[in-house]
């Protein structure tokens, strides 16, 4: 969860938190429930005082041991994270439930997550859906979404993409970035909706202005294509970039393409490289084979054959076709590699496996022993060209 739900409850606790410290733990001393709970709170985010996640854990359980549903949830959090404390799956998912069970929206959704996860409890999507609905149902958004999340996926409920857009829509108002996306997709796609790509700019936007990296990268996207917005590049540019800078691949790769081809940005086939670097370097084959052919072609970086072959050859083994078919040629030009007829062959037929239609000529050459002919036609047009893609939106 990478302390999803420990940021909702650290909202909670920072504004309680600036009542006097001394105060607070006198309070706490005498068994004060309600203080102990905030104290816990103020060392858990270190407002007020240095963090401190074991004395957080310490107070959190005088506290939750009394009942206090928001300790309860705390102390879970901490115990489900290792914060403090042993981490102890089984502990956090009962102290959620003691919080659940109190009719406590936060504590319901932690115990719906953990149902649908098999956290600290055997997996179970029934149980899960209906927890996320009781917090839903008393207006936390994020249970909001992921009750639409259900609906849309046939989640311990029958699938109905009405019901699905219905709380999406409810957790998008709220303000929910992911919501708001995720709505935004929905208004795309037509899921229990009428397509409306008007309505899905508004919400990317909504979704974007918050920071979420989804949002963002999708309303590039929009000011790509001219989708519910008039085309405008430089203004994809800037929302890739912002995407890209939290670290979102997909965005890096956008981006590296805006720079490649000076697209809203001046050309630098540099920054392109940077861009491509980044992405690849998190696994997008089709970055992997950009960043190669700008080694090959010494376009932004120095020549380098190896690096080339290096990075189509990782973009290969996730079976992209076009690497498939360069290292094909690679081998029969002996440019990184050694020079074999029979491994271009082969890689030749993985890349023909995968739909490259220039595999396919290569090897209907290579049959007829054609190698220079090969050579010239396949090696000129394929080495030398740029893959782009770009036209996809992710859900969530």
């Amino acid at each position: 969860m990478k302390r999803f739900f420990a940021l909702v409850l650290a909202v909670w606790g920072a504004a309680l938190c600036a009542q006097n410290i001394d105060e607070l733990k006198a309070l706490a001393e005498k068994g004060d429930a309600e203080a102990q709970c905030k104290l816990a709170f103020c060392y858990e985010t270190g407002d007020g005082v240095e963090k401190d996640d074991s004395t957080a854990f310490l107070w959190g359980k005088k506290a939750a041991e009394q009942g206090n549903a928001k300790a309860q949830n705390l102390v879970g959090v901490l115990l489900e994270e290792g914060l403090g404390v042993e981490q102890d799956a089984v502990e956090a998912f009962s102290w959620y439930k003691k919080a659940a069970e109190q009719g406590d929206a936060i504590g319901q959704r932690n115990m719906a997550y953990c149902c649908e996860n098999g956290i600290g409890v055997e997996k179970d999507l029934n149980v899960a859906f209906n927890w996320y609905m009781k917090a839903a149902e008393q207006g936390d958004s994020s249970a909001q979404f992921r009750v639409g999340v259900c609906y849309e996926n046939g989640k311990g409920i029958g699938k109905n993409e009405n019901e699905a857009f219905k709380w999406y829509k409810k957790a998008a108002e709220q303000g929910y970035a992911k919501a708001q996306n995720k709505i935004a997709y929905c208004y795309i796609n037509g899921i229990g909706v009428e397509k409306d790509f008007s309505e899905a700019f508004k919400w990317y936007k909504n979704s974007a202005d918050q920071g979420d990296v989804c949002g963002q990268f999708n309303l590039g996207i929009c000011y790509e294509n001219g989708e519910g917005v008039e085309k405008n590049l430089e203004e994809a540019f800037k929302w890739y970039k912002k995407a890209a800078e939290q670290g979102d691949a997909d965005a890096q790769f956008n981006l590296g393409n805006s720079y490649y081809n000076g697209e809203g940005v001046e050309k630098d086939w540099a920054e392109a490289a940077n861009w491509y670097r980044k992405a690849a370097e998190q696994g997008r084959a089709d970055a992997q084979f950009n960043l190669g052919n700008s080694y090959y072609n010494g376009e932004g970086v120095e020549k380098n054959w190896a690096e080339a072959v290096k990075w189509y050859r990782l973009a290969a083994e996730q079976g992209d076709a076009k690497a498939q078919n360069n290292i094909g040629v690679l081998h029969l030009n002996g440019h990184g590699v050694e020079r074999s007829t029979e491994k271009a062959k082969e890689w030749f037929k993985l890349a023909e496996e995968n739909g490259s239609e220039e595999a396919k000529k290569a090897l209907a050459g290579l049959d007829k022993e054609n190698v220079r002919f090969i050579l010239n036609i396949i090696g000129a047009v394929v080495i030398f060209s740029i893959f782009f893609y770009r036209k996809f939106r992710r859900r969530e």
